[in-house]
């Protein structure tokens, strides 16, 4: 049986924003205060967040309100 392997996958603000529930300026607040992983630049005009790292902050976010 072979294993396969997961490519990194890297998303776009809308689909950031309806996975995580916010809007874009609460989502760039969030960045500015520390606490939103940052975007990383894909070229001059265009940025995107790898999915590990949204997966993760929800993920936080869960484990938070679950106490």
């Amino acid at each position: 049986m072979a294993t396969q392997s997961v490519s990194p996958a890297l998303l776009r603000l809308p689909t950031v924003c309806a996975l995580v529930g916010l809007s874009k300026s609460q989502i760039y607040r969030l960045i500015r205060a520390g606490e939103f992983p940052a975007a990383i630049p894909l070229g001059a005009n265009s940025v995107a967040w790898p999915a590990e790292r949204v997966n993760a902050w929800v993920s936080e976010k869960i484990n938070a309100a679950q106490g």
